[in-house]
């Protein structure tokens, strides 16, 4: 379903389940407000990622992203859209433990926030924790692949699905997700054929991110797109704007202007009284 030819309103989980090999999925991740509004005329999934520990708070990994953190950001971007879907993380440590953990800070995080359902990291492993959330009304977009919260366990953010053994367990952990309930699958950083295959073989939509053109949409940090950091891009994404470049140079010249005195000008202040005028200072 085309975005010119949709209903009005919010896209739905639904919607985005109907989607299994039809129009790609557009997703990208929003942590914010202003964000949020530049991105939801053209997405139809937004995901507000516990990336946004890296991203916006400059720590090393996700794992110290709390619930009140994912909470606000969820709220922000629920403020700045009303087109995407929007689903949100649910941060390490906060549903690991058990299932029941896992609805507690699932049905708090869709309370407060708004938003349509959540992410979670796991394969097999967290089967019953998805059924578990399904079965009580809890959408739940599954990731499998490179997981970030793993990034311990993994040795580092390597790609995976490489060999035989490695490949065998990706494709396990996505069939287990998608029998449990979850209605869309997050694939990252894994080998491009595992990943095909995957697709081909599970019926819910898989969302691609260093994964294959063939999965049935595609996610990228916007940040990442837009340019924003220079110190490293990652592989899989591709740079449509170099936005931190510009962002410099327009800091660059007000910093001049103010030091210079160039700025503000009498344009930019208020009761300015011109030569040979008298106004009332408001």
């Amino acid at each position: 379903m085309s975005a010119t030819t949709r209903k009005q309103g919010r896209i739905t989980v639904p919607e985005i389940r109907a989607r299994k090999g039809a129009e790609p999925v557009v997703c990208l991740t929003a942590y914010t407000t202003p964000m949020a509004q530049r991105l939801d005329e053209h997405c139809d999934l937004l995901l507000v990622g516990d990336s946004l520990g890296m991203v916006v708070y400059g720590m090393e990994s996700t794992l110290a992203v709390t619930v009140d953190m994912m909470i606000n950001h969820g709220k922000a971007v629920m403020r700045g859209s009303s087109n995407a879907c929007v689903v949100v993380d649910l941060p390490f440590g906060s549903y690991q433990e058990s299932k029941e953990q896992a609805f507690r800070t699932a049905s708090r995080i869709l309370a407060e926030t708004g938003c349509a359902g959540v992410k979670l990291e796991g394969g097999a492993e967290l089967a019953d924790t998805i059924a578990f959330l399904s079965q009580r009304g809890i959408p739940v977009v599954a990731h499998i692949g490179l997981m970030p919260q793993q990034v311990n366990t993994m040795g580092g953010f390597k790609s995976q699905g490489r060999g035989d053994d490695a490949a065998a367990k990706v494709l396990a952990d996505a069939k287990a997700v998608a029998q449990a309930g979850a209605f869309s699958v997050v694939v990252e950083g894994t080998v491009e054929a595992v990943a095909r295959r995957i697709t081909t073989e599970i019926d819910i939509p898989t969302i691609g991110i260093g994964a294959s053109v063939a999965c049935d949409g595609q996610v990228l940090v916007t940040e990442d797109i837009l340019g924003m950091f220079s110190d490293f891009t990652p592989k899989f994404v591709k740079r449509y704007a170099n936005l931190g470049d510009q962002i410099s140079k327009a800091v660059e010249s007000y910093a001049t202007e103010v030091r210079t005195r160039q700025f503000p000008t009498d344009d930019h202040c208020f009761g300015v009284t011109k030569p040979g005028k008298l106004r009332a200072v408001k």
